[in-house]
């Protein structure tokens, strides 16, 4: 009898084994994506669906994809957060930008949050700390120490000596502070005189440069936000037009006609996010992972844009190019 009784429990415990294993098969995993700027979901946000494909992720089998974009126009992002919210997702993702993270965050304190590319969470109020989040949120952020200093550096190695460097942001952006903090610092360092100069919509731009040039800047340096790289090609443009050598922060702008770029790499960014997205999905708490800061850093120069503002690149920088678009 015990040994039957022992067989039908064995039994038992195999068959709830294999039923939650089959419910598990069966499960489909919803995915929120909230993103501030246009066409995220043809960019960026395919590098997150590749990682989380080869980690056993397939849309239409075992993950649906929720996705929604303001297209460039923050104050549509609360109510965009709310609707993925109420699609009941077990992790929404917050592409782009500190003001999607921060419209996730106000829309839920329950769902896990992966947030894909910012510059200050801290600051934001979006975590405690880097290392131990808290909450219902983390992710990645694209700053790291010095990287302001060192494009500053790349940009001094072109512009040659001491002159005048204008600073191109949005004060609107919450990371902006820390950014310029970083710049200011590394130009008191090196005694590189700055000016700063500020546009909260895109048509204010064009009037920046006209000021930069008066000022007598010889290059630009770019704060990247979703202002700014939804602006990109007319930046490019307007750098092209005054002739006045720029730097930013992504390859994106170096693509669209801008000079160089040095920054994080975006879409490992990107995949590293899908492998947050797997871990929550696997069990783990958003405070118990922490923010993760970039590793790789890539440096594009574009040479045909070069050629056009009559610029020589010096083999100092060509040869620490990961990229050279000719």
């Amino acid at each position: 009898m015990r040994r039957i009784g022992l067989a039908v429990v064995l039994a038992l415990s195999l068959l709830s084994q294999l039923a939650a294993e089959a419910q598990q098969a069966l499960k489909i995993y919803r995915i929120g994506f909230l993103a501030l700027v246009s066409g995220e979901d043809t960019g960026l946000m395919k590098a997150l669906l590749e990682r989380l494909h080869e980690l056993g992720y397939s849309e239409g089998k075992n993950m649906a994809v929720e996705y929604r974009s303001a297209d460039g126009r923050p104050e549509r992002l609360p109510q965009l957060a709310m609707d993925l919210v109420r699609a009941n997702p077990d992790v929404l993702v917050a592409g782009f930008g500190t003001l999607a993270a921060k419209a996730a965050k106000a829309a839920t304190t329950t769902i896990p949050i992966v947030f894909t590319n910012l510059g200050d969470p801290v600051g934001a109020g979006l975590v405690m700390s880097l290392g131990r989040p808290g909450g219902n949120i983390t992710g990645l952020t694209d700053q790291a120490r010095d990287l302001q200093g060192k494009r500053l550096q790349i940009l001094q190695e072109l512009t040659r000596g001491n002159q005048v460097i204008a600073v191109l942001l949005n004060p609107d952006t919450p990371f902006t502070a820390l950014a310029l903090k970083e710049v200011k610092s590394a130009a008191e360092a090196t005694h590189i005189p700055l000016k700063v100069f500020e546009a909260r919509a895109v048509d204010q731009v064009s009037g920046k440069f006209e000021d930069a040039i008066k000022a007598g800047a010889a290059g630009l340096l770019v704060l990247e936000d979703p202002l700014t790289y939804n602006a990109r090609r007319q930046i490019a443009d307007l750098a092209a037009k005054f002739r006045l050598p720029t730097i930013y922060g992504y390859r994106d702008f170096a693509e669209a006609g801008g000079l160089m770029s040095y920054g994080a790499d975006r879409r490992q960014m990107y995949r590293r996010a899908a492998e947050y997205v797997d871990k929550i999905l696997k069990g783990a708490k958003p405070a118990d992972l922490p923010v993760e800061q970039p590793t790789k850093f890539e440096l594009v120069i574009n040479l045909k844009t070069a050629k056009a503002l009559g610029l020589t690149i010096p083999q100092s920088l060509l040869v620490r190019a990961d990229e050279i678009i000719q």
